[in-house]
């Protein structure tokens, strides 16, 4: 169960088979229910069992595969779709980035290209709510931001709600207002970006939006203390950012580097305490393997 207030935008991650995918052409009456409703500004959604043609009017869904018809120029596949006035047409097109590709045929299309089209004739549509199945999993780096981009600018200009689904939770972090993990067709968490990325409820939703560390009442005692684990509590999870490199400062940990990986922006460092592997964020290369550091958790 769940709700989506007007101008929201919800991510939902989960691993492949969660029920992600399955939700979304649920929602937007592409897949019969086995049990229960879907109700879209007031009024039930049919499913295709009870509508000779699949889908609803205000309700606009793109497939991870962004199906486009063959040998067709793009503004002949944009116009089969559109029921919005010539000047919304073009705002759309401006949005979307793809004024230049209108004369070009589908089968020219580079795969970011072809969504970037794909969400244009969807928006043509004039959809009220627009639902994206994995929208960045066939993206290189830079169509991946250009994609994020475009998407704010749609909910923004347009004011479409938006729901958006993700194998890999770290692409949502950025774009949601509000996340739902699934696991085995089931909301297992939710709430915003913040308290899903710092307070996962288990590895499964912790794993599925970064490196972490699981601090738990099996490890020893001088780790749990410096973790901060509570009596009360079963566990908790320490992302790399959440630790630091100090010298040897009252609080601190003890530990030994096992390697260190370049991420780009930052070095993954890993370090053993106690036969226990973590994960340290650090800015520079200048550790080596069997070097002692001293951790502080921030």
């Amino acid at each position: 169960h769940l709700e989506l207030k007007r101008g929201e935008r919800l991510a939902i991650a989960g691993e492949t088979g969660s029920g992600k995918s399955t939700l979304l052409k649920i929602m937007a009456g592409l897949i019969q229910p086995d049990k229960g409703n879907v109700i879209f500004e007031g009024t039930r959604v049919l499913g295709p069992e009870e509508k000779l043609l699949p889908g609803h009017d205000k309700i606009g869904y793109l497939s991870q595969h962004f199906e486009l018809l063959n040998n067709y120029r793009v503004e002949e596949v944009l116009e089969m779709r559109t029921v919005v006035s010539a000047r919304e047409a073009e705002q759309i097109i401006s949005l979307c980035e793809i004024g230049s590709l209108l004369k070009r045929k589908t089968t020219e299309l580079s795969g970011g290209e072809r969504q970037r089209v794909s969400l244009a004739r969807t928006l043509l549509a004039k959809p009220s709510l627009l639902l994206l199945d994995e929208p960045f999993s066939n993206l290189d780096p830079g169509h991946k931001r250009l994609m994020k981009q475009t998407l704010q600018r749609v909910e923004q200009v347009l004011g479409v709600t938006t729901i958006l689904v993700s194998h890999d939770g770290a692409d949502l972090l950025s774009w949601a207002s509000r996340i739902i993990i699934m696991r085995k067709g089931a909301i297992i968490q939710e709430g915003v970006p913040e308290e899903v990325y710092q307070f996962p409820v288990n590895n499964y939703s912790a794993g599925l939006l970064g490196d972490y560390t699981l601090i738990s009442h099996e490890d020893t005692q001088d780790i749990i203390d410096w973790a901060g684990l509570k009596t009360n509590t079963p566990f908790v999870f320490i992302r790399p950012e959440q630790v630091r490199i100090v010298n040897n400062e009252t609080g601190s940990l003890l530990s030994i580097v096992e390697g260190l990986y370049f991420m780009g922006s930052y070095y993954l460092l890993m370090v053993k305490v106690n036969q226990k592997l973590m994960a340290v964020q650090v800015n520079t290369k200048q550790y080596h393997r069997g070097q002692t550091v001293f951790l502080q958790r921030l």
